[in-house]
This record gives C-alpha cells, structure tokens and sequence, in this order.
C-alpha cells in the first residue's frame, strides 16, 4: 500500500483514451439530449421541409468553324469553358428563357428562375451539365430545358453578331479600295500609263483579299453547340430519405452530445475516475464499496452473512493490517472531505468490527464532538435499554466514564469512546484524557480508530493527526472536488499526518440519511425497543436492517462498560467468550 503511485504518463495511450472515453459516457443525459436534437431535426427537415425535384440536360459547346471535317480541325478552338459556365447562369441567359417559359404559361422572374439553376463542367470536356430544382417534375424539366436553349440562342446569336460585325469592318475597308479602282481605271483609259495599271492591279488584289475573308466569314458554321441529353421530367424528389436523415440526425446528434459531455468534462471539477482521485490525493485505493440495498439501513455490515460489502471492509482491514506504516503505529483516523459524515462513520464502525473479527483490540473513539450520533446509532440496534452513556446524561467530561463495549454478532466485539457535545472542541480533542486513549494504540495487538468530522469543514482532524498520524479518507468521487483532495493531502502532510489511501463509499440515500438523522435526535433515554416502535409508527427504514418485533429480533449488543466496566479490553475478551 506504501507503494509509488504510478504517474498518469506512465499509462499507456490506450488505457489513458479508454479512460477518457469512459468518462464521457457518465454524462449519458448530454448524450441522449445531443441524440434526440439530431433526430428532431433530420425528423423536420424529413416532414417538414417541401419535396424538391432536379432534372438535368447536357450541352455540348463548340465553336464556329468553316469546315468541322477538314483535317486538323478543332471543336475546342477559341473555347474558354470557365467563361461560358458564367455565361450560362447570367441574366441574358435567364431574360431568354423567362420569355420562352413566359408563352408556355410559367411566369417567372429572372432571379427567381436562375436560382434554381446550377451549371457544371466535367473534368476535361467541353460539356455543361444544366441541372434545375423545382417544385414538381414538370416545372424542372421545362425550365432546365428552357434555360439550355436559352444559352445556345445566346451564344448562336453572340457569334452571329461578331461575324456581322466583322463582315461590316471589311466591307469597310473596302469601299475606299473600290472607289480607288474605279477612279484609276479611268486614269488608265485616258492616259494608259504603267504606274496607274500596277496600282490598279494592286488595289484588286486587296479588294479581292477583302471578298475572300468576307465569304469566309459568311461561309462559317454558327451552330454554338448541341443539346446532347434533353432534361426529363423526374421520378423521385431528390435530397436524402427520412430513414437516411434520420440516421444522418442520430450521428450528428450523438457527435454534438460527446462534444457537449466533454465541454462538461473539462469544467467539471468534481474527480472523474479513480485514477485521478488516487493522483490528487496522492495515496493508493483501498477499497470500492459495493452497493447493497440491506446496506443502506444497517450501519454494520460485518455480521451479515453473505454480504459483499463485509467482504470488502474485511480485505481493506487486512490490507491496512499488513501495511508497515500502520503496523508501526497501530493508530488510524477515519474522515470524510466535507458533507455529511455518514460514510466515514459506516467505514470507522465496519473497520472497528474487521480488526476485533482478526482478533486485535479494538478501540474506537468518535471525535465528532458537534453533532455526535454514533452511540444512538448504535444502541438503536440493541434490544432492551441503551447502555449508559445512551440515556441523555450529559457528561461534560468528554471521554471520562464514555466507554462501551459492542459486540458483533458472530464476529467479536469493540469499545467504543462515544462523542459528547462539548462547549470548547479543540480544547476538548487536545487534552490529556484524548492523548492516553490515543497512546493506547502502542500496546500490542490493539488498534485505535478515530472518527473525524469533515477535515474540510472543521479543523478538528488536523487537531489529531499529529497524534494518529496514519489517515483514510473516505468519499464519494463525484462529490468531491480534485482540489479538495489536494488541500487535504497538503493539509495532512502539514500537520505530520500521512494519507494510508482513499476508500470509495457508495453512501446512503436521502430517506436513509433523513431517517438517520431524525433517530439522532430523538430523546436519548428513550428505550430502543420503543424507539423502533416509533421507527415503524413514522415509517422510517431501521437502520439495523430487522424487520417484525424487536425482541425476537438478534443485533447488536451495547453492553455498558463505564468507568468500572470491560474497559479497552472487553472487545478482545467478548470476542474469545463468544468463541
């Protein structure tokens, strides 16, 4: 149990991801909140949302050529396939096809029409795909078909113009050619000069250049490109099916839910796994206590045939017997981080009742001198009157005359020092009287155990530990915070103390503690069979955990042990008779 704890680097990245993993699946609520948002919303989108219809036409665009099956010719010529993408979603392009969808009776504006409209190319080839989203079937299908034409007409129309154009540039140019031929051609018939017949064969030749590039121009093909695949009207709206959004929903879902558990993860500050409660406080486990319902209302669980949780309490006690630390001393403090402290006094009385079981003398001394409860616990359980210092006399001499003798059925028997309420605490836990009840640890083959308050609620575990030196903390992980732990180690460490380990309780539940409480302050000197009559009466559970008539019923025995009584030595004693 003195062994190093293993640092988290040393873990191996596996175990250190499955841990991780592990605590983002304890906020299950976040999970199934992430889960149920996703499928709400794939289910909306799914119902909610209009069916949507895509029909697609496929165009072929070439450019204007004089002769497509000449050798060497190229479809490709002059053609920006980019430019013609941006061409094809442009308002001329949906000015066209408004009109044409406006005589087929779908009126429609330019910017409503085009932004159904998406035009692609395919990777190394001079095609666009038109593809139109519409309400219905028909509606998509005439309009990709209507916008397809559309672009054709422009780009026929484009090219049409450019050559008219052209045509006019050299029609141009040659009109002064003209009127200087003719104007020569006269000089010629008049003088017959050289000069005046080489410009005139000069100016033919241009003129009859000019006539060429004009009937070329005229002789070209304008066909802007061809409408390879007509847009048919569809069968099945597009988008994703409601089984597929929801499936969609559900993934994305749960992926929001682990994004929220970890956001939660990170700023929770409570000890999220073992590891890191045995990191924080700087001590090994000893223990994770089982859950059982009997548990919950019997404070002790050695006794108990067939309890796990005994089982456990047992394995803890020898562990703590074999460690050499606590060999030397034989003196143990049992305390809880803040709260309540019902989980340190379970553990105290069940260690107490583990080492008497071995053996060993068993003194237990309850130290919480606010609000002490462990001795009307304790003699509620007991048929027939409570032993002496369970009768409400108030004994302002904490712990002279405070000793009892408990005896475990089948397991042995312990003293217990039970708490007084005490004007001056710290007074109170460090005289004289408490030091000697603490030495008593030194003989051999005994053992004291302290019952603590809260170390961080009061300072009255500090105020003993230089004296019991060896500490358990008992807690429950996720109500306790890491710098809680931290502050306690620092605290034990400061005051002279070690911490021999942690030990997780599973606690009780609320009606439980309320039912506990409640017997805690009811009139001391009550008899405990009349107090279990109350008990049934108000409907509370019997912390004992019997059932039926009291007196028929076997439990613990508090036997009265006052100043002439078995004293320290009746566990060990009480034990050996009942053998």
């Amino acid at each position: 149990m003195t062994h190093p704890i293993r640092a988290l680097d040393d873990q191996d990245e596996p175990a250190l991801l499955r841990d991780q993993f592990r605590q983002l699946l304890r906020y299950r609520a976040l999970l199934v909140i992430g889960v149920l948002v996703g499928l709400l919303g794939s289910a909306w989108l799914g119902l909610g949302g209009e069916d949507t219809y895509a029909a697609t036409g496929e165009v072929s665009v070439r450019s204007a050529t004089s002769d497509p099956f000449a050798a060497g010719a190229s479809a490709d010529k002059g053609i920006n396939i980019g430019s013609e993408r941006q061409t094809a979603v442009s308002d001329a392009v949906g000015t066209v096809a408004s009109g044409t969808l406006t005589k087929l009776g779908d009126t429609v504006e330019v910017g409503e029409l085009l932004s159904g409209l998406q035009v692609t190319n395919p990777p190394n080839t001079l095609v666009l795909k038109f593809s139109y989203t519409a309400r219905t079937p028909e509606q998509a299908r005439a309009r990709a078909e209507a916008l397809a034409e559309a672009y054709l007409e422009i780009r026929r129309e484009r090219t049409e113009d450019s050559i008219d154009n052209m045509i006019d540039g050299y029609r141009a140019q040659l009109k002064p050619l003209t009127e200087q031929r003719d104007r020569l051609a006269a000089q010629e018939t008049g003088t017959g000069g050289d000069d005046v017949t080489s410009a005139r064969a000069n100016l033919i030749v241009a003129i009859s250049a000019l006539n060429q590039k004009i009937s070329e121009l005229r002789a070209l093909d304008t066909t802007p490109g061809y409408l390879n695949k007509k847009p048919v009207a569809p069968t099945h709206p597009t988008g994703a099916g409601l089984p597929l959004l929801l499936g969609l929903g559900a993934v994305v879902g749960l992926a929001l839910g682990l994004l929220m558990s970890w956001v939660r993860l990170v700023f929770d500050p409570a000890v999220r796994s073992t590891r890191e409660l045995v990191r924080s406080l700087g001590a090994p486990l000893l223990g994770t206590l089982p859950r059982e319902r009997a548990a919950a209302r019997a404070l002790l669980a050695i006794g108990r045939p067939g309890s796990r949780l005994a089982e456990e309490y047992r394995a803890v006690a020898f562990r703590l017997a074999y460690d050499t630390s606590f060999a030397e001393r034989r003196r143990l403090l049992v305390t809880t981080p803040r709260g309540d402290n019902d989980t340190a006094k379970a553990a105290a009385v069940n260690l107490a009742a583990a080492f008497a079981e071995m053996g060993r003398d068993v003194l237990l001394v309850e130290a919480d001198l606010r609000t002490p409860s462990l001795a009307g616990e304790l003699a509620a359980a007991a048929p027939g009157p409570g032993p002496r210092w369970a009768t409400g006399q108030e004994n302002h001499n904490w712990p002279a005359d405070s000793r009892a003798n408990v005896d475990v059925p089948g397991s042995g028997a312990f003293t217990l020092v039970a708490g007084r309420r005490t004007d001056n605490v710290p007074r109170a836990l460090t005289s004289t009287p408490v030091t000697r009840i603490l030495a008593e640890g030194g003989r051999p083959g005994a053992v004291v155990i302290v019952l603590a308050p809260p170390v961080l609620s009061y300072a009255d575990a500090v105020a003993l530990v230089d004296r019991v030196e060896d500490v358990v903390v008992v807690c429950r992980p996720r109500e306790v915070h890491r710098s809680d732990l931290e502050r306690i180690r620092e605290i034990i460490g400061a005051a002279g103390g070690s911490v021999l380990g942690t030990l997780l309780h599973p606690g009780y539940g609320r009606p439980v503690r309320r039912a506990r409480r409640k017997a805690a302050v009811r009139p001391a000197g009550q008899p405990a069979g009349q107090e279990h009559a109350d008990r049934r009466r108000y409907g509370e559970p019997d912390p004992s955990g019997r059932t039926g008539d009291p007196a028929e019923t076997m439990g613990l025995r508090a036997l009265d042990g006052g100043p002439g009584g078995p004293g320290r030595g009746g566990g060990r004693n009480s034990a050996a008779g009942r053998r």
